[in-house]
Formats: C-alpha cells, sequence, structure tokens
C-alpha cells in the first residue's frame, strides 16, 4: 500500500500538503532487493532515531578516495537511485571509474529537488497544466501529471520598480484593466530630499527622552502603521529607534501584488493542484537568496534514509548554492518540467578543474572583485562545459558568503559547477543561521561518514583533478567590470582613463567613438527647479541590488557603513541619479537595519525598494524626463552603475550606454562622485557644506570594522525571526482566491496566463521531424546573441508586436507590466522572441526587432514576418555567429522561435544551456565546421536552404546544407547523447514525457 509523507522544510508554507517520493518509498520497502543494498548503513543518533544511508565506501574501491567531492555526490545519487531502468550498475561504475571515463560516459543525474522562479516557473507550471488536459483528451489520468521530484517555486522576479524617491510624485495608478484590481490605498507623502530635514510634518523618533535633539528625522518617510514597521523597520539615524517602513519599498510591493494578481492566482492555484510543489510568495526574497537561507539542507532526509542535498533550477546562477557544499546547476525550464516529472538530468561525466587558491586576500578586495578576479583567471583557462572545485590554503580565507559569491558567477566563466566541498567554515555558517545541535552533529557524522566532508589541514586529502588551476588570492584588487561585458574587467584605479580610451575606441565590446571634439560636451538641464549638468561619464543610474552581493554580510556593511561615514563627512547624492537599494531577502534588510546603517543608505538616496530581481533583470524605473533629454540633446555616453551579475549594453535603459558593474560600496562611491571618469586616489568624493575634500579613503570602513559589525549582527535570531515571517506570508497572500481543481480553469480573457499550443495533436505515434526543404532564414545574425536579445525579460516596449497585442485586449502601456511576468502567456511570448531594440539583424542592416521577408523584400517585425512565412508553409532557420544564446537561461528563447516556426539554429557556437533548450523544443541546434562562418561561406541570408536530415540521426552526425545558389556545406548537429537524439525525434522533452504516459 503506498505510503505518504509531507515533505520536511525549515519552514511549512501549506500545511496538509502531502508528498509522495516513489524511489525512497521502494528503497525503504525493499532495499534488500537493491543492486547496492549492502552499502546501506545505519547513523548513530542519540535519540536512537534510525536514518540509514548508502556508504560508497563500503565498494571496498580505492579510487573513491581520489574522487573529486563533486563526483563522489553524484556517485551516491546513481547508486541510491540504481533502478536497472533509468539508472543502470553500469552507471554507477562509470562514475566509479571517474579518472578513465571522465568527458566519455553518458550519466544520469536524479537531484533531490528542482528549484524554480516565476518568470521560468510560470511557463513550466502552466506546461504541465496543459499537459494534464492533453493526457486527459487521451484517456489517461491526468494526475500522473504531478511532480515526482520535491520542487520549490520562488516568486521573486515580477518586481519592478515604480516608484522611488524621485518618481514617487508622478506615481502610475495601478489600478483598472486587465482585472488586476483596485489601485493601492493612500501612502503618506514623498520623504524629503536626501541630507536635508523636512518640516515638522515629519515623523519624530521619539529620540532617547520624548524627541529627538537633533530635530524631526526628516530623511525617513512619515510613520507608518505598526505593522509596516514590524515587516521592515527603519531607523532614526541618530537613535536607531524605529521610526517607519520606506515608502518606496511598500508602494513597489503593493504594486507588485496587484498588477500580478492573475499570476499569482496560478500560483495558488498550483500549490493545491500539484503534490510536491511549494510555492515561496513575492516579496520574501531572490530565488537563490531563499535557496540558500531556507531551502537548502546540505544533508536531505526522507522516510529513514539521509543523502547529500542537490538540485537543479531554472536560473544559470542556481550554481550558487554550491559554496555551501550542495551540487547544484540550472538546466533550461523545459529540462525542468522533465525532471520534476521523474526523467533524470543526463550528460556526459564531466570533467573536474581543481582550482587551488593560495595567499592573502587584499584589504580593499571584496568578494565580487575576488569574483571578477577568479572569473578572469577561469574565463582564460578554457573550462566551459567542465566542473571547477576549489581547494588549497586559500579557501579557509573565504565566509560561506564568499563563497556563494564566487559559485554564484560559474556561468560567466562558462562552467557548469563551481563547487566548494563542506567544511568548518561551511558549518559555522549553518550554526550561525540556526542550525540546531542535532542538525549539526548529524550532517557532520553523515558527511565524515561518507567522506563529504573537506579537512583543509590535511593536504593529503587533496582529490585528483583533471587539471589544476594555481589562483593567488593577494594578486586580486578591486575592479569594475564594463562597460557593456561582465568580462572586460578594469581595475579602479585605472577607471577613468579607461573611460576615456572607450570614448576614443570604434564601436565594438568596449567602444563609443565619440568624437574628440566632443568628449568635453556638457549639457545643462534643470530638475525640482534647481540646475545641473550632465557630461559624458556621469552616473544616472546607480542600484545595489542581485542576489550576488546581497547574500554577502561583510559587502553589504561595507557599503552601508561607507554610506555612514559619507553623510557623517556631509556628503550626498544627486537627486536626479536614479538609486535604489533591492535586498536579495528580508535578512539582508534586518541586519542592514540592525546594525545602523540602512537609514545612511536611505539618506544617500538607496532606499529599500522591495525584495527580488529588478534592475538586475532590466525592471529599473524610467529616469526623469530631464536627464534623458539632456542625454540625447548631448548624445551622451551617460553610465549606470550595479552590484549585479549581468549586463549588455542598454539593459538598464535604453539610452544608458555604459553599464558598468562594481561591488555595492562602490556602487555607493561612484553615486556620490557623480561619475565614472573618477581617479578616486587622486580626486575627491565630493566636497561637503564646509569646503573640505572627502576622499575615498576618508570613507572607506576597515575589514575590522565590517567583521566586528558582521559578528554582532548576523546572528541566528536574524535567521530565527525571517523564518517566522517566511511561515506567515502577507495577508494580501493569504487572501488570494485560487481554485481547488484537478484542471487549471482557462480564462479567455486573460492575457497573464493561455493554454499554450505544445501538445496541440498530441498521439502516441512519433512522427519524426525529418529533412528541412526550402527554408528561408528568418535572421542572420551575428556574434555574442544573447537570450535578452532572443526573448527580452524587461519592460514591454509601446512600440512592438506584444504590445499591439495587449492594446488589441483593451490594455494600457501602464499596465503592460513585463515580458518575464507574461511568460505565462504564449501570444505575448511568441510576438516579444527577437523583440530587443539592440538586436542587430544583418538582412536589416540596422538594431531593432525588423527582418526582411524574403519574397517580397519588405522589412517587417520579425513576430509578422514569421506569420507570413507560417501561412505559406515556409520552414524558417537562423544564422549566428559565436555564442549563441549566451546569458541568462530562458526557455522561451526556443520556445519562441519554436512558434515562429524555426526548425534549425546554424550557429559558429552555442551557449550549453541554450543549446539543450532547442534541443528540448524539438529545434535542431547545427554548428559550422571549424573555421567556416555564414560570411566565408557566402551566405546572404537571402537564399533558400536545404538541411538533409535522416530519420536515424545520430549525436555529432554531419549533415549537409545546400542553398538555392548552388552552395553546399557540412554542419555537426550538437546532439550530446542519444537522449538528446530521443527528444529531438519527439518534437521536444514536452512531447516525448507526455507520449511516454500516454503510452
Amino acid at each position: 500500500m503506498e505510503q505518504e509523507h509531507v515533505r520536511a522544510y525549515p519552514f511549512v508554507l501549506a500545511s496538509g500538503i502531502v508528498f509522495i517520493s516513489e524511489v525512497i518509498m521502494a528503497l525503504t520497502s525493499s532495499h534488500q532487493d537493491h543492486p547496492f543494498g549492502h552499502l546501506i548503513e545505519s547513523l548513530p543518533s542519540e535519540k536512537n532515531e534510525v536514518r540509514k544511508y548508502f556508504n560508497p565506501q563500503k565498494l571496498g574501491d580505492p579510487k573513491y578516495e581520489r574522487l573529486p567531492f563533486c563526483i563522489r555526490v553524484l556517485l551516491e545519487a546513481a547508486i541510491r537511485k540504481c533502478d536497472g531502468f533509468y539508472v543502470k550498475q553500469e552507471d554507477v561504475y562509470n562514475v566509479l571509474n571517474w579518472e578513465e571515463r571522465q568527458n566519455e560516459a553518458e550519466i544520469p543525474f536524479s537531484p533531490a529537488r528542482v528549484l524554480l522562479q516565476d518568470f521560468t516557473g510560470i511557463p513550466a507550471m502552466v506546461d504541465l497544466a496543459a499537459m494534464r488536459d492533453a493526457v486527459a483528451k487521451n484517456g489517461v489520468d491526468p494526475n500522473l501529471v504531478n511532480p515526482r521530484c520535491p520542487t520549490d517555486l520562488i516568486v521573486d522576479y515580477s518586481l519592478q520598480i515604480d516608484f522611488s524617491k524621485c518618481a514617487i510624485q508622478n506615481a502610475p495608478n495601478p489600478g483598472g484593466g486587465d482585472g488586476q484590481g483596485p489601485g493601492p490605498r493612500s501612502v503618506p507623502g514623498r520623504p524629503a530630499p536626501r541630507g536635508h530635514h523636512a518640516s515638522s510634518s515629519s515623523a519624530q523618533c521619539g529620540g532617547q527622552r520624548g524627541g529627538c535633539s537633533k530635530g524631526s528625522c526628516t530623511d525617513l518617510p512619515t510613520r507608518a502603521t505598526a505593522v509596516q514597521i514590524e515587516n521592515t523597520p527603519l531607523l532614526c539615524p541618530f537613535h536607531l529607534k524605529p521610526v517607519s517602513e520606506p515608502e518606496t519599498a511598500l508602494k513597489n510591493q503593493e504594486m507588485e501584488l496587484i498588477r500580478n494578481k492573475e499570476r499569482l492566482q496560478f500560483f495558488k492555484w498550483c500549490s493545491k493542484a500539484f503534490k510536491n510543489v511549494s510555492v515561496v510568495p513575492p516579496d520574501i526574497g531572490s530565488v537563490h537568496q531563499v535557496n540558500l537561507e531556507y531551502l537548502s539542507r546540505v544533508v536531505q532526509e526522507s522516510e529513514g534514509f539521509i543523502y547529500p542535498d542537490s538540485v537543479v533550477g531554472t536560473d544559470s546562477h542556481t550554481t550558487m548554492i554550491n559554496g555551501l557544499g550542495v551540487l547544484g546547476w540550472g538546466v533550461g525550464g523545459i529540462e525542468s518540467e522533465a525532471v520534476m516529472l521523474g526523467q533524470p538530468v543526463s550528460f556526459t561525466l564531466p570533467q573536474v578543474v581543481g582550482c587551488k587558491l593560495v595567499g592573502s586576500v587584499n584589504t580593499l578586495a571584496t568578494s565580487i572583485d575576488i569574483v571578477l578576479g577568479i572569473t578572469k583567471h577561469l574565463r582564460q583557462a578554457g573550462i566551459g562545459g567542465k566542473f571547477v572545485e576549489f581547494f588549497g590554503p586559500g579557501v579557509s580565507q573565504l565566509s560561506a558568503a564568499d563563497r556563494t559569491t564566487i559559485a554564484n558567477m560559474c556561468p560567466e566563466y562558462s562552467a557548469t559547477v563551481s563547487f566548494f566541498p563542506v567544511d568548518d567554515v561551511t558549518l559555522k555558517h549553518f550554526k550561525q543561521t540556526n542550525f540546531t545541535e542535532e542538525k549539526l552533529e548529524v550532517l557532520e557524522t553523515y558527511l565524515k561518514s561518507v567522506k563529504l566532508f573537506r579537512s583543509l589541514a590535511d593536504l593529503s586529502e587533496d582529490p585528483h583533478y583533471t587539471e589544476v588551476i594555481e589562483i593567488n588570492l593577494s594578486s586580486i584588487v578591486p575592479y569594475v567590470s564594463g562597460p557593456k561585458r561582465p568580462q572586460d574587467r578594469v581595475p579602479v584605479t585605472c577607471m577613468k582613463e579607461d573611460f576615456l580610451n572607450c570614448l576614443n575606441e570604434k564601436v565594438g565590446f568596449k567602444g563609443f567613438h565619440v568624437p574628440r571634439e566632443k568628449q568635453s560636451t556638457t549639457v545643462a538641464f534643470q530638475h525640482d527647479g534647481t540646475e545641473y549638468a550632465l557630461s559624458h561619464g556621469s552616473v544616472v543610474i546607480a542600484a545595489v541590488i542581485s542576489c550576488t552581493n546581497n547574500c554577502n554580510p561583510s559587502v553589504m556593511l561595507t557599503a552601508g557603513l561607507l554610506a555612514k561615514k559619507a553623510v557623517e563627512a556631509g556628503l550626498t547624492v544627486k537627486p536626479y541619479i536614479r538609486t535604489s537599494l533591492a535586498p536579495g531577502s528580508g535578512m539582508v534588510t534586518h541586519y542592514l537595519n540592525a546594525s545602523g546603517v540602512l537609514p545612511y543608505l536611505s539618506q544617500l538616496g538607496f532606499e529599500v525598494i522591495g525584495y527580488g530581481c529588478a534592475t538586475c533583470v532590466g525592471n529599473t524605473a524610467p529616469l526623469p524626463e530631464s536627464v534623458v533629454d539632456a542625454i540625447k540633446q548631448g548624445d551622451l555616453i551617460s553610465c549606470g552603475v550595479l552590484s549585479g551579475n549581468r549586463h549588455f549594453e542598454g539593459r538598464l535603459c535604453d539610452c544608458v550606454r555604459a553599464n558598468y558593474l562594481a561591488s555595492p560600496p562602490l556602487v555607493v562611491a561612484y553615486a556620490i562622485a557623480g561619475t565614472i571618469g573618477i581617479d578616486f586616489e587622486k580626486e575627491p568624493l565630493g566636497v561637503n557644506s564646509e569646503g573640505k575634500e572627502v576622499f575615498l579613503k576618508d570613507v572607506w570602513p576597515s575589514k575590522e570594522e565590517v567583521q566586528h559589525v558582521e559578528e554582532h549582527m548576523v546572528i541566528a535570531s536574524i535567521f530565527t525571526e525571517l523564518r517566522s515571517r517566511m511561515q506567515k506570508g502577507s495577508t494580501f497572500w493569504t487572501n488570494i482566491d485560487a481554485p481547488d481543481a484537478v484542471f487549471f480553469p482557462w480564462d479567455a480573457k486573460s492575457t497573464y496566463i493561455r493554454c499554450p499550443p505544445f501538445f496541440n495533436k498530441l498521439s502516441k505515434d512519433v512522427c519524426p521531424p525529418g529533412s528541412i526543404d526550402n527554408a528561408h532564414v528568418l535572421l542572420f545574425l551575428g556574434d555574442k546573441v544573447t537570450t535578452d536579445h532572443i526573448s527580452p525579460a524587461g519592460s514591454i516596449a509601446r512600440v512592438s508586436a506584444a504590445a499591439k497585442y495587449l492594446q488589441s485586449k483593451r490594455l494600457t502601456p501602464r499596465e503592460f507590466n513585463s515580458y518575464g511576468a507574461r511568460r505565462g502567456n504564449d501570444a505575448v511570448m511568441t510576438r516579444g522572441t527577437f523583440a530587443s531594440i539592440k538586436l542587430l539583424n544583418l538582412l536589416v542592416g540596422k538594431p531593432g526587432p525588423k527582418t526582411v521577408h524574403v519574397p517580397t523584400g519588405q522589412t517587417l517585425d520579425v513576430f509578422e514576418a514569421a506569420e507570413r512565412y507560417q501561412r505559406d508553409g515556409v520552414p524558417l532557420i537562423i544564422l549566428a555567429g559565436k555564442d549563441y544564446g549566451s546569458g541568462s537561461s530562458r526557455d522561451w528563447t526556443a520556445k519562441g522561435p519554436y512558434l515562429l516556426g524555426v526548425r534549425a539554429v546554424i550557429a559558429e557556437s552555442f551557449e550549453k544551456m541554450h543549446k539543450n533548450h532547442l534541443v528540448g523544443m524539438g529545434i535542431a541546434p547545427l554548428q559550422f565546421l571549424p573555421g567556416q562562418t555564414a560570411e566565408s561561406l557566402g551566405l546572404c541570408g537571402k537564399e533558400k536552404i536545404s538541411i538533409s536530415i535522416p530519420e536515424q540521426i545520430t549525436p555529432q552526425q554531419e549533415l549537409t546544407v545546400l542553398t538555392s545558389t548552388g552552395k553546399s556545406f557540412s554542419v555537426v548537429a550538437l546532439f550530446e547523447n542519444e537522449m538528446d537524439v530521443t527528444f529531438y525525434r519527439h518534437g521536444g522533452i514536452l512531447k516525448y514525457v507526455a507520449r511516454s504516459m500516454l503510452k
């Protein structure tokens, strides 16, 4: 008889939801029949609790202790999940013999859980809802469509910055339209300007004896309700007493909930309709922050068995969890659906690069500097697609937060995994985050029993690696990355000179080619009645944001302490600069608040605007109109500075062409300076009211100051309080109504949630794709086409195919929301495919979402041209250069082209995750032979193209391409293994999984 169990969590979001784990149940009920049942041992416990585990050491093979720690995790999973069907004994021994079988053997891996964030999570869950409909129409029980792998969905990407300190007066009205509910309640007026006390209407903090001797705490918003103060307290900068909730955070949060009510209703339905799915409601934190603080256990426990935690997530930065010794990486949203439904991830046994850290960390270097330094070394080492594992004496100098920050950037140096084995530093972190002594004891005892605990003092434990790269931490100095790509690192000491060089250089990855006579252009403008001036290099956006930094207390506290010293020194930030602070979670706000630095950040304009991904994914508030006009008038290269993990030209704002990644304290410093063209060693940040010059060295906090505050503020009580808040959730979320039904009630009027067409005409029989005959080129693209180009995540432009569709549904531009928020609507997302204004299609010759409809010669929107081709029954292909599909993981970068009618993409090289997405949707990723390009082959994009694809195609097979002009050349089908071929023949993973249920 099938038993049930409730999934163990550090918190409960939906009590009464039952979770079923068929594999673990099979192991516990009949482990004597398990092919590796003889490896099962019991873990001793003071409470006589029976915990069983598979101990790979009992294989008696000395090769085990030579394996990298990340490979040991793969081996344990292969042993535990060995069922003779998905995982065979041969797979186990392939992993054990990693040194001989690396880069050759194909292995399956079943992670412990799946992590979804809402931008990629909503289309995954919409697909599962549609799959239920499809299998039911074929006479199959719809409840078969139910995640077998525990799945967490974190709602974090919908936050947009509608309100900030200089936009709040002209706030949009979120009410009306699209059935999203009424507008927000009345909120007290705008906070006083930075650095000035307000009138007597400002809130009083009460001070020590009934009043603040410094006067009204006017840089703080007016008094909020007691509930608001409890949720996000703000302190008087003089007495550190709670005063009020930041007005902008409240309004942004409220706008988010109102704008996205329909999507949230769908998420609520998912939490009811699907077993093994938990939904973390909005405004709790970013997906990786929540994963770090609440979901990750390092060791999982289920049905009396314990085993290493592992995860695959629908975001390329899922690797962040590697910093805590949890194996995990990003997969496509399409692949994640297959894993949720019980399919293992299949991949080639990876090579593992050992990264040996030596030396001491520079005093001024923050985690982001270390990240960028390591990124540079590893990118140059050519480790694409490999696992990286860190070891060496330098590892002990890195805190758990430092490690997770380094691991977060793993995709930027093209590795699959960036793993730090569990050690004493990891245990200290978990003790600090309120793990009980019992949990810590179980964790440590188990990991040491299976040799998954790393002793940094014992060099004899160093595993064997494919190769070793040594990095001296003392060589890493503070860097800034930009102005267009994260890999273009510039020492802070050289920033002024580098920016001037960028102005001179020809247009390219770094250059802007501004004529020398125009490089000194200055444009005066008015803002709030005061005259200011902009020039090349002026900072107009400064955002302390992104899970990359917000998870790291030392980095954020450095920024806060710098702000405190700057305010005390009399420095301010110009009011027209769009500043924002979006903490990764409430924990960050709590420790910034508790340490007394949050009010100083607020005084400089870095007000908490909410929780989740905002500016980092392009959801920034518009710049003041006067600033935009000044930029356009002078054709200025204005700058944005972001403490994020990725940027591209125009990602933050269309008119902001130079964008830099920097650590949070440097973001604050550049905001104060007001320009990127400053030499911090020789030039002051600013001049205070007394005419005294203040330099960066005068306000930069020492490492000892930061550590002292961190040790006293980032304590277990913080995590306890926030877990309590997580359990309670928000009243808005609690009150959302959602249907309690097996099938989702699709609403034909909805502009957020639509039943996708992926399962139309689904049948049991497979119809292989076959050859592609007389295809036209939809787009002829160059190098570095990113997922932002293919499927933007930010705001929907008023002049776009998606906008026309939404306007036809009687929505105003104010109600468009973002592409990311509408990923549950295929009509919007198909129209949004290749909708980036930065897309350069060589058929057209200038940037924009346009292409040439070859039969008529007309220049049309990409969507309109694709529609015409589909009406005429013409298949489509895309030609591209190097690194096609680089950037954030987005399944719509494959779903969109599929719905446009694209059958194949021929490129010089692909980003691996995007290539997997294409395969997952039945689109063939084809690669030019080495040394060949579309240009070298004389392709112009206007010829017809035919590709011979055999029914029994094999991995890495060469295919012949013929053009209507008589040219012939070969390409390689980038199917990595037989599973890829199977998915392609079925028309993608989704159809493969659905057909398996029909059979």
